[in-house]
Parts: C-alpha cells; structure tokens; sequence
C-alpha cells in the first residue's frame, strides 16, 4: 500500500490521533517501533568507556571517522580508500586505519568497535508514523507496549511492516500550519478581516515582490541565504516558478538552478531533444524537474502504460538498478516503434538516469508552495500580525527570538518590551501596528500569574498605577517573584511616575516600591473583604493613604539591558554595542559568527565582553580567556604570558573591545601536529589569536586618519555639492576630508583630497551624512 502523509496545525495533531483511535479502536491503532543501531563514532564511544579509554582520546578517533562503516574503512588497503575517499577525509581515514592495526588501547577499542557497529543499542517510536488495521492488530503483526506512547507499538520497524502490507499514515505536526492559524487570528482581532488561506489569490502582485526581493526570512521553505540570492536572480512573477525553486533547490538539482534563472530571462537557449517533450517540459524552460515529467514523457515517447511509467519513476527516484535495466529495452523499442532514432532515446534515457534520481515530486513541491504562498502573503499584507506569530511559535529558541526581531526591524516593524496593559501571553500587535512582547516569555512570570493579570485586564479595563494594579490583581498567584521579573522586564514603565530601579532597590534600607505595593494592595484587599463581611455589608471604607517612594538615580541604559537579558534571555529595548555600530560596520573587518576557518593574515573583530577566567598554565604562566560577543554570536580569546599582562586590563565583563589578530590553529592541534604531521584539520581547530587590543570608544579619535565620501557622479548635482560644502563648513575638525566619484557606465573610479577642509567625526556629522540621499562614507584606517 502507498504511504499516506498529511502535516496537520502542530496544535492539533494529538486530536487527530485521538479521532482515529476512538474511530477504528485501541487494538487497530499502533504506532511505530524504531531499532537504534550504533553507528561508527557511537560505537567507538561506547567502547572506548567500557575500555576506560580517556574520553579526550575516544573524542579523538571518533571525529577522524570518514563516511563509510568502520568495517568497510579497516578492510581496505590504503590504494582502495583513495577511490572511496578524497579532500581531508582521506588523512584521516589513513591514520585510524593506521591506529587500527597498532596494539595499544586505542587499537584494541577501535577493533571492538567494528564489531560492535550495527548492533541494536536502543528502541523507540517512529516521530509520525501510525499504522492503522481492519482488525485486531495482533492478529495481523506483533505488538507491544512502550514508556513512550499511550497507544499500541508495532514489532516491526518501518520497513518490514510495510511489506507486511500495512497501512501507514504519516500524522505530521507542522508548525507553519500553526504560524497561519495565529496569525489570521490576530489580522481578525486587530483589523476584523477574516482570512480564509484557501481564498488566498496565488497571483498576488505584492506577495510576488517580496519574493522578487528575496525578503522571505519567517516565510515556509524560502527562508534560507541560497535560495533568497536564487530568488532576486530569477525574480519569480508567477505560481510555477515558485513550485520549481522548491523542488530544484536540493543537492544534486540546485546546480541546474542557474540554468533555469537565465532560460527564464531569455539568457540561455531553451532546446528538446524531440520537439513531442515541449508540451511537459516547457513550463521548467525544457529542465527535466519533477518525476511527474518523466511519468509523462516516458508514456507520451515510447508508450508506456500508466503503471510502467510509475515503476519507471519509483525504479529511478530510489536507483533500483534492476528495475532500470529491465525498463531500458522497453522504453527504447517503444521510441524506435514511434519514429524517434536510438541516438536520441539513449540520450534522454541517459539523462534521465544521471538526474531522475534527483527529481522531485511535483503534487509534494506544489502544496508545500501553496502553504509558502500563504506565509508570504500575510507577511506582505499584514507583517507586524505574521511577525507576531512568527515570534511566538520559537518563543523558545533564544537565537531565533533574537532573528526574527532584527527581521521586524528590516520590515520597519517595530518591537516593543512587556507592557503590562498591551501585553499577551504570547506576542500581539498593538494598536499602532507595533510587536508587542508577551508577558509570558519572562522567565519565572508563571502562567497562572500572567492569565490572571489578562483575565482582570480584560474584565475591569488597564491598570492606571502600580497601587491599582497590587490592588486588583489576586495576590496569591500574582507574588513577589512576578512582580519583579516583570519590573526588571519593563513591564511597569507605562505607568510613568516610577523607573525600574525605584522597584528593584530600596534607598537607605527602606522598602523598594514592589514591597510597598504588595504591602498597600494586601490592605486594601484585607479591608474590602472585612467591608463585606460585616453584617450589612457595604461598609464605610477609610482608605489608606498611598504610600511615598524616594527618589534615586536610574539605571544606567547597559544595567538595564543586562537585566533585561537575565528574565528574558536577550535584550529588548536595544543591545549594549548599539552605541558603537559606526565603529562594528566602520572597522571590523569580520562579524564573529562568519570568522574564516583558515589561517589568515591580519583581521579585526569587535564586540563585549561577556565572561572571563584566568589562572595559571602547567608551566606557571599566567593565562586569561575572554568571551567576546557581538549582535551575531561569541568566541573564546586566550592569551598567555607577556601577552596577557601587557593586555590583562582588557580582561574585564562589560568592556567593548576592538581586537586585531589572525586566524590560526589552537595549540591542542598544534600539538597534535607536532606528533601526527598528517594529522587532518578540522573547521573547529580554528581559532582567533588575539595581537592589539584598543577600547571600541577610542578608535574612531585614535585609529581614523580621515573620511572618504563616495558619490555616483550621475547624482552629483549643485544642491548636492551645496548641502556636502555646508556641513563639512559646520563641522570643521583635523580629520582630513577624501572624495570618490564613481561612474558605472565606464567603470571609472576617482579619488580625490579636499586640501581646506578638515572634519570632526563626531555622531551628529556622521549620522547627518548617513542620512543625505545621493552618497555614502567610509572611514579611513
């Protein structure tokens, strides 16, 4: 029987699985068993602890395992792995195959190891595969039951129970499914417009133009680098070739993408083999693309019945050689019946062999496109609302929250921190259009706490002060612990009269202002209560008097944003190397999460510094090892001896540092090196080697020896001129003043001095600069 997939919202799967189960029975549903075998580098693990062979030496031979089977890897010879292996795996084969035949403990643990590999270590359940029967499972197959499921588990894996002639059904969760639903439920909430996807035109002119700008970060399948650059190469204009870029960008077919951009723009001849193959490959611009095209081909040239061309498909997606050679002499006899010379079928049938085994499933690419459409249209019509959804379906994952925020920012959407009157649980969009942060994504919030501070909200209108708000809200779910994680958060600046620290911190050993809220809001509650429970009820109340906050100096802006991170996980209300963007983008050569993996000439990197150790090296040096981050990630920088004492006031949490230094290799494999010579590099065995260390603040006054404004001649005009001449006029300093004229249609490039004027870059002139239509800058190391 054919498998059966259907991806559901990710919210409702488990109603599915419950439907099924009530409709056809327990005893007719199971779920799958999955068999988990120790693959190459588990198995050297696991015997390397049995052994106690040290874990360092274990990691070791591990990372040198190739991509074949150990069993495959030590029963060759040396000249056999050059045909099997190339590039920097072959080193490393070499010297496990090497280690293998030693007689040490290693040898004996990679010997253990080969046989080991492949055995069963452990069983779970299949992620989404359920098989459902006509009758009684066990009568059928063998069953049994497992920690991990509440429903029956199938004996036989997912192979074997296919053949066993089962039904399998793939009950997929998708989280994109989810991501609509949210999203069309916030677009119905904020605008009353009730979205239906399935109404969704796919002709749609601006969701076309986000795609022809290849702004799909958030969008379902399109999201990644490649396939952005593919998009503003082809500049998609219609539903088909979005179905296209879906099944062509996978290994293998990606490298005919280039191909299929220029066919479409007219750059590159579209030729067939035979003119009958226009008809099914002119919509991919004579690109064979889909196994759907080589079912039709194959019936249309050499008449294939419905049912060969299915094999024909099935034998060359899965390269079932004997099913290929047992359909050559058809396809070509029928070809030959139909007037087309055997030249010409070996060729399409040889081509059909080299890229059918890539080809893609063109009903699968098409409504994965459709639901890609549907992400990209709401993005394009309503993107805070998409954004919003975005946000809260990987509220979890930190790095993506930190993504899809700068992502906002790209969109011009702003996002904004906890409010405690706007706020969701999750992320919602307010009013004026802008991303509101949930109250529920501050750590130690409590979900019951935050539903109980919406319920009261919605019910009795927002909250006018903090008094107010410890008065309402229920104080036994609402404590202490909600109260401060959502001041550190932000979510009490609204009400204006107070700033965080004034919540935080007390002065002179007084109360802070959560203390005397909750103190205040339990009096009033104590006597609303002992109003009510008089004998008449309704009994006069006194009031008690707000208390007073004294005043004290504010947080600073990086103090706040460090404790923003601490409840939150990142920074909300900006980032602390905000202040030195112009320095990051001017200077830095490199960002650190893209520092190369090779050794380097000089670099320069830039960022904060975030934790520190230091100590002592076995030979009595003094060592210390900085954490350095930027708004992209971190790395770890290690200096010893002079080079630290010269450096080690550098060496201090909360320092924004510029660092300039090469890439080399880390002194664990240049020890290695020194004992293995041919020992393989891996990209992890890179790391910066700090050489000068200077404070973010100064370079720009220390390091800069001018500035150098660039303009397109094209643009250059008098009231441009004017507006340059007048604010180098209003901003005269010692830094001297370059000019470069570009003229593109010549390729011409001229540089130019300015002998008068001199300039002070301070972040007004630069920010004034930055902001004139008609050039740019660049300042000069």
């Amino acid at each position: 029987l054919p498998d059966i997939d259907i991806d559901f919202d990710d919210e409702g799967r488990g109603k599915v699985l419950d439907y099924v189960v009530e409709k056809y029975g327990f005893n007719q549903v199971a779920q799958i068993i999955t068999y988990g075998t120790m693959a190459a580098k588990s198995s050297i693990r696991d015997t390397a602890r049995v052994l106690d062979l040290p874990l360092s030496e274990a990691d070791r031979l591990a990372k040198l395992v190739p991509d074949i089977s150990l069993k495959e890897l030590f029963s060759s010879k040396n000249g056999d792995l050059k045909g099997k292996l190339g590039g920097s795996q072959l080193p490393r084969a070499e010297q496990l195959l090497k280690t293998f035949k030693g007689e040490d403990l290693q040898a004996t643990t990679l010997q253990q190891a080969a046989k080991l590999e492949g055995s069963i270590r452990n069983t779970g359940t299949h992620a989404c595969g359920v098989i459902i029967t006509p009758e009684d499972i066990t009568n059928l197959i063998p069953a049994s039951t497992s920690k991990d499921s509440d429903l029956l588990v199938t004996q036989f894996d997912n192979s074997v129970v296919e053949s066993a002639g089962m039904l399998k059904m793939d009950f997929l969760g998708l989280k994109t499914l989810t991501i609509i639903n949210e999203a069309i439920r916030i677009i119905e909430e904020k605008h009353g417009v009730k979205i239906d996807p399935d109404e969704i035109p796919l002709d749609d002119e601006k969701t076309y133009k986000l795609y022809q700008k290849g702004m799909t970060n958030g969008t379902f399948q399109f999201e990644s680098p490649g396939m952005q650059r593919y998009l503003k190469g082809l500049k998609p204009d219609k539903f088909e070739d979005l179905i296209a870029m879906n099944a062509l960008y996978r290994p293998g077919p990606m490298e005919y993408i280039p191909n299929f951009i220029r066919r479409k723009h007219g750059e590159e001849d579209i030729s067939y083999d035979l003119p009958e193959m226009e008809e099914y490959l002119s919509e991919t611009y004579g690109i064979t693309v889909y196994q759907e095209q080589v079912m039709l081909l194959a019936q249309k040239l050499a008449g294939f019945t419905k049912g060969e061309a299915d094999l024909l498909r099935k034998g060359m997606g899965k390269k079932k050689k004997e099913i290929i050679d047992e359909l050559r002499p058809k396809f070509l006899d029928g070809c030959a019946e139909r007037g087309h010379s055997k030249e010409i079928a070996e060729k399409v049938w040889k081509d059909w062999e080299a890229f059918a085994a890539y080809a893609f499933n063109k009903s699968h690419s098409t409504c994965y496109s459709v639901i890609a459409f549907h992400t990209a249209y709401l993005k394009a019509h309503y993107p805070a609302e998409y954004m919003a959804a975005v946000l809260t379906h990987n509220m979890n994952d930190i790095k993506k929250v930190t993504f899809f925020m700068d992502e906002c920012r790209n969109l011009e959407v702003p996002v904004l921190g906890p409010h405690i009157n706007e706020s969701s649980i999750n992320f919602d969009v307010n009013e004026k259009g802008e991303v509101r942060f949930g109250l529920g994504a501050i750590k130690g919030s409590g979900d019951a706490a935050v539903s109980s501070i919406i319920e009261e909200r919605n019910e009795h209108g927002p909250f006018k002060n903090i008094f107010e708000f410890s008065t309402r809200v229920n104080l036994r779910s609402v404590n202490k612990k909600t109260f401060e994680v959502l001041a550190m958060a932000g979510a009490f600046d609204c009400f204006g009269n107070y700033h965080r620290k004034q919540y935080l911190e007390g002065v002179e050993g007084q109360p802070n202002l959560i203390d005397l809220s909750i103190k205040y809001g339990q009096k009033e509650q104590a006597e609303a209560d002992s109003s009510q429970a008089s004998l008449f009820g309704g009994g006069q109340k006194n009031g008690i008097a707000l208390p007073t906050v004294k005043n004290q100096e504010p947080f600073g802006q990086i103090e706040k944003l460090k404790i923003e991170k601490e409840v939150v996980g990142f920074y909300i209300s900006g980032h602390p190397l905000d202040q030195f963007d112009l320095e990051l983008q001017q200077f830095c050569s490199h960002e650190l999460n893209k520092l190369p993996t090779e050794k380097t000439g000089e670099i320069s990197i830039g960022g904060m510094v975030s934790t520190i150790r230091s100590g002592q090296t076995k030979k009595g040096l003094p060592y210390g090892v900085l954490t350095l981050e930027d708004k992209t990630g971190s790395t770890d920088l290690f200096q010893s001896g002079d080079d630290y004492l010269k450096n080690a006031g550098y060496f201090r949490v909360g320092e924004f540092l510029f660092i300039k230094g090469k890439m080399g290799l880390n002194w664990r494999k240049e020890m290695e090196l020194r004992n293995t010579p041919n020992a393989p590099i891996l990209e992890s065995d890179w790391e910066f080697k700090p050489g000068t260390f200077h404070a973010l603040s100064e370079i720009k006054q220390k390091l800069t020896k001018g500035i150098q404004i660039v303009m397109n001649a094209t643009e250059v005009d008098k009231y441009l001129v004017s507006e340059v001449d007048e604010l180098l006029k209003k901003n005269t300093g010692k830094f001297p003043v370059k000019f470069q004229l570009k003229y593109e249609p010549n390729n011409w490039d001229i540089h130019l001095l300015s002998r008068k004027a001199k300039v002070n870059l301070d972040a007004s002139f630069l920010a004034q600069l930055d902001e004139t239509e008609g050039l740019s800058f660049k300042l000069l190391l």
